[in-house]
């Protein structure tokens, strides 16, 4: 079964594509028939959703509209890894162009597949990211999102040759390289981890470089969750304009929602391809738009790999369309339901300790969490590395004892803060891990 001809007219009109154009009643109207292919096509190609369909006692003719979807039952990651390899493909192996998958290293890797038209597909919704962020057509993009399995640095890619950008594929890692390379290519737009474009700032501050006077106009960050202290950060140290880019593999990779650099008010949701739903976390239950819960994607346009009612794990909440006023807005993801921590019964999220330490003028971005126990009771210690023109050689004593009073008057946790030398705490060339839970296992 392919993807049904009916689409979008291609004409761009004032830069943007007909979908980003259309009305909210056009879109709902396009989801409606995309997703009754879309069960059907996973129903009738992969096992494992005609087993969990007929278990849930629903079929795919039981759709008629999009609040029947919430009747169907969800996917998790342990659905994906319990079918590695190829377990929740929908066609043969020889109509695949191209295989990613995850790192495996908290478990089976999780794989996903494309056909050519997947691939176009995501070339389109990335281009049209890409686009929403600033980019035009003409401009030097530098990706320094991983290549190879990691769906990051050939989702860019595509995107960016699709939107007729010219693309330095610089990958991750060899930091001097990299500024090196943007000092001298002066690309125009930057694509990577925000945590590693802190990192970026370290390299060109040690090259003595002013990273104000770089070329680089537009920042695409995604891959991790981030804040808006953060961008104002980077916005500032770079004189750039920086946007956040939302993706997974299991659901195609970056490009699922973006936010528009002349709003920056959320990332719009390229629905005429990706159905979102918010559902409460513990209960299952969808919840309106406008609530916070759990972020749950249905695929609409995927051949090689369906993937229906996938929880991502993600916190968030769903608004209406601004900038794309046909496509809903999530917001800036708050924390993950598995990143969550609870110490002493209060939940935190590294983002907020993250907001607290960039709201201070001596914190250089880069900070861990340590979590210990110390007897029956569970410490955290948020070890976090400071300027170099602030440090003192001792610890910075007094503003670490102010922010153990800030996190504990806004979030309600007592912490430990330990203020680091510079160029201590050790740089990620990916996703940042922020969390060591060194606690000893029950």
């Amino acid at each position: 079964m392919t993807f049904p001809t009916t689409k979008f007219s291609p004409e761009i009109v004032g830069g943007l594509d007909e979908a980003e154009r259309a009305s909210r009643d056009r879109i709902q109207s396009l989801q409606r028939e995309r997703l009754a292919w879309s069960l059907r096509h996973a129903y009738e190609n992969v096992p494992f959703y005609r087993q969990k369909f007929d278990a849930a006692g629903v079929h795919p003719s039981d759709f008629r509209d999009l609040s029947d979807l919430a009747k169907f039952p969800f996917t998790v990651k342990q659905d994906l890894r319990d079918n590695y390899p190829y377990g929740l493909f929908a066609v043969p192996k020889e109509k695949l162009a191209r295989i990613h998958g995850s790192s495996g290293t908290t478990g089976k890797p999780i794989v996903v597949g494309y056909t050519k038209n997947d691939i176009d597909m995501w070339a389109g919704v990335m281009a049209r990211s890409i686009r929403a962020a600033g980019a035009r057509p003409g401009m030097m993009v530098h990706v320094a999102y991983g290549y190879g399995l990691f769906t990051g640095g050939l989702g860019a890619h595509y995107g960016a040759e699709r939107l007729g950008c010219t693309v330095v594929p610089m990958s991750g890692g060899m930091t001097e390289r990299q500024v090196q390379l943007i000092t001298d290519f002066q690309p125009d737009v930057i694509m990577v981890t925000p945590s590693y474009m802190l990192a970026l700032l370290d390299g060109f501050i040690k090259a003595g470089i002013d990273p104000r006077t770089s070329s680089l106009k537009y920042g695409i960050f995604g891959a991790e969750p981030w804040t808006n202290a953060m961008r104002q950060e980077i916005e500032h140290a770079f004189d750039m304009q920086a946007t956040d880019i939302y993706g997974l593999s299991e659901v195609i990779g970056p490009g699922v929602a973006q936010e528009c650099v002349e709003t920056k008010d959320g990332l719009h949701i390229w629905e005429d391809h990706f159905l979102p739903e918010i559902i409460n976390p513990e209960t299952g239950m969808p919840v309106e738009d406008g609530e916070y819960g759990e972020l749950v994607f249905t695929s609409l346009t995927k051949e090689a790999f369906p993937i229906i009612r996938y929880r991502t794990r993600d916190l968030t909440r769903l608004l209406p369309g601004t900038a794309r006023p046909g496509m809903r807005r999530m917001e800036k993801i708050t924390g993950r339901c598995d990143d969550m921590i609870i110490l002493r019964g209060v939940n935190v999220f590294p983002s907020q300790i993250e907001e607290a330490l960039l709201a201070t003028d001596w914190c250089a971005g880069h900070f861990v969490i340590e979590l210990t126990r110390e007897g029956r009771m569970d410490k955290m210690t948020v070890l976090a590395e400071a300027r170099q023109e602030h440090w003192d050689g001792e610890g910075l004593s007094e503003h670490a004892q102010r922010l153990v009073k800030q996190i504990k008057d806004t979030i309600g946790i007592s912490t430990a803060v330990l203020i680091q030398a510079p160029n201590s705490v050790p740089r990620s060339e990916g996703k940042a891990k922020r969390v060591f839970d060194k606690r000893p296992k029950e």
